[in-house]
């Protein structure tokens, strides 16, 4: 399951990781580990991400308009199949989700995404290593 993937990056570098729900995750909270359980209701894990990030924080999610205020805020969005949200691709994302959204809305049967495959998560896991990595230098000024 990719929490085991961020939690092992989180031992690897020594970042701190935060789970928000609007139910529990399951896990248990550590020096680094942390759980957050938001009220149920729309976009309200969402919120309380939005609102607590920073500039350079990594969110991992397939939540598109979540992942395009994430980038606005100049976060850094990863789709759990390992995909890096940009602000070159968000915008495309954007439209095709609205679009999906408006099939659905006329009855056409969209289907949903498959299961994680293992070749998924050895994505995910790679492009999360290079993000940190990738950040870990910016904010230690080097090249």
């Amino acid at each position: 399951m990719l929490r085991e993937i961020i939690m092992r990056a989180s031992d690897r570098y020594q970042l701190e990781v935060t789970f928000v729900a609007n139910q529990p995750v399951g896990i248990t909270p550590s020096v680094r580990i942390n759980s957050i359980q938001v009220m149920g209701g729309p976009d309200q894990a969402d919120q309380e991400i939005v609102n607590r990030m920073r500039e350079h924080d990594i969110v991992m999610t397939q939540d598109i308009p979540l992942a395009a205020q994430v980038i606005e805020k100049g976060g850094i969005a990863i789709h759990p199949r390992g995909e890096i949200y940009t602000t070159a691709n968000i915008k495309a994302r954007l439209h095709l989700r609205d679009f999906m959204d408006t099939l659905r809305g006329a009855g056409v049967q969209t289907g949903g995404p498959p299961p994680l495959s293992e070749r998924d998560k050895r994505e995910f896991s790679s492009h999360l290593d290079q993000i940190i990595q990738k950040q870990k230098r910016k904010t230690q000024g080097m090249p």
